[in-house]
């Protein structure tokens, strides 16, 4: 396949795939193709008659699929992968919340944007929340959003600066024109965010005021063992600043009280499930999340810690939710015949559930009409790659981010015969390698290694308090548990 779409046409048609519509029926079809003429999904059907001059890809043997929709990545760390793989929750916010997050220029986020993004099509990611917490200036806001505005992905810059608290810097009249700014170029959504303690003076009415008058949503990590838990949902609940656009991170620590209010308001949650096995913020809250209604994106959070695709996502939502189902029966002496959440549900909350969660109806789904957002999964040299017996189950088990073939974002191609198009990784390097240089020196070698390599817990179980405050306000509900790790006493 060549590279570009014919300059003609503005045309690729994906032949005899096994395509995943995602569609209201769900439909799987097979020995199918998918035509995409400009931006958009043309058609989808056997033996599709094509405009002369129409890129073809062999789709033969692959799943088709629509691009996949993350919903909150710290894209600005990506400079720092794997450096905190042996990290608790604690450890992060003390490194990036009090320490060293200041430590970055705006030349540091633009690099770790730069890198995240491609990271992010490369895994067949069409659509990516920069949950972007590291914006201490403007400064640094306008270099992630030239990162992300140079890449051809789709990608939302959700504004945000753990260096003061949100009713600080939301209320700055540069910051609100670097929003409206941004949002008129037309090429980034917007979003803001930021967290909600509990305090019950509420002092980020502020911040809500502000998103409420500039018409952009709020993502905000909820449901974080210590730092947000129900005081904040109902503060925002009661204050009439939940609605069907917010977007409530982890959401794992919480009571059935909240999760009425989220599926009262309309709000979506979105799930990551590798930083919540991993970190603490809370169990995965799936099963809780299906039982009241509420809708589900997948995340992966940070790649300072873990994996930066949403194949991993899947399987590990898949395994957690799975597990949790095992371990309540074995408690009490019963045995799971029959899973609940399968793998067609996990696919979806990747992909439709993202496009819900963003307010994007046109993406999330192979139908005509729609934006053509799409991802070929298909890799002839790995025998890992068939058979195809189960298009859902291959997508979330045993798909990974090596069999994604072509990638099209607005009909654009990004990624052909698995290698990414118009990327200069090499480029990118030099600026991360850069970012590295400057971190490592500027806080020193020691420094940098005790970073790296944290000290093992003492024998008597030291624990630090959470530091993650904004104001001196602490409760039960933010330093306390719920009923059990799985929940409310009364709940299964």
């Amino acid at each position: 396949m060549s590279e570009s779409v014919h300059p003609d046409t503005g045309a690729v048609v994906l032949r005899g795939g096994t395509v995943v519509t995602m569609d209201a029926g769900r439909r799987v079809l097979h020995g199918a193709d998918v035509l995409v003429v400009g931006d958009r999904i043309a058609e989808v059907g056997t033996d599709l008659q094509v405009p002369a001059g129409t890129t073809e890809v062999d789709a033969t043997g692959g799943v088709v699929m629509p691009g996949m929709i993350d919903t909150h990545r710290h894209m600005w760390q990506t400079a720092m992968r794997g450096y905190g793989a042996d990290w608790s929750l604690t450890q992060y916010f003390v490194w990036y919340y009090l320490e060293h997050g200041r430590r970055f220029r705006p030349q540091d986020v633009h690099a770790g944007n730069t890198l995240s993004a491609w990271d992010a099509l490369e895994a067949g990611v069409t659509t990516t929340v920069d949950w972007s917490h590291g914006l201490q200036t403007v400064e640094h806001a306008e270099a992630a959003a030239q990162a992300l505005e140079a890449v051809p992905g789709r990608f939302v810059l959700a504004y945000g600066n753990i260096a003061a608290a949100p009713w600080e810097w939301t209320t700055q009249a540069e910051v609100q024109d670097f929003v409206r700014r941004t949002r008129e170029r037309g090429r980034l959504g917007v979003q803001l965010a930021f967290d909600v303690t509990g305090d019950p003076e509420f002092p980020e009415r502020a911040a809500f005021e502000v998103a409420r008058d500039l018409d952009v949503p709020v993502t905000t990590h909820a449901g974080v063992w210590g730092a947000t838990n129900d005081d904040g949902i109902r503060l925002m609940h009661d204050h009439g600043f939940a609605g069907p656009d917010t977007v409530y991170v982890h959401a794992a620590t919480l009571t059935t009280d909240s999760y009425h209010r989220i599926a009262a308001s309309g709000g979506s949650i979105s799930v990551s499930t590798e930083s919540e096995q991993s970190a603490g913020q809370g169990y995965p809250p799936t099963w809780q999340v299906r039982r009241h209604g509420i809708d589900v994106s997948l995340s992966h959070d940070t790649s300072v810690w873990w994996s930066a695709d949403l194949f991993t996502a899947m399987r590990t939502t898949l395994g957690a939710d799975r597990s949790r189902e095992h371990l309540e029966a074995h408690a009490v002496g019963d045995t799971v015949t029959q899973l609940h959440l399968r793998a067609q549900q996990v696919v979806e909350w990747a992909t439709l559930g993202g496009a819900k969660a963003l307010g994007r109806d046109d993406l999330g789904s192979i139908e005509p009409g729609k934006t053509a957002d799409v991802v070929l999964l298909k890799n002839e040299h790995s025998a890992y790659s068939f058979p195809l017996l189960n298009p859902y189950g291959h997508i979330a088990l045993q798909a990974q981010r090596g069999d994604v073939h072509t990638v099209l974002v607005g009909g654009r191609v990004v990624k052909s015969e698995g290698r990414l198009v118009g990327a200069d990784l090499a480029a990118v390097r030099r600026d991360v390698e850069a970012t590295v240089e400057h971190l490592r020196a500027d806080m020193g070698d020691d420094v940098w290694a005790g970073g790296m390599d944290p000290a093992m817990p003492d024998d008597d179980g030291a624990v630090l308090d959470n530091p993650y405050q904004y104001t001196q306000y602490k409760s039960h509900a933010t330093h306390g548990a719920r009923g059990t790790i799985f929940g409310e006493p009364t709940g299964s």
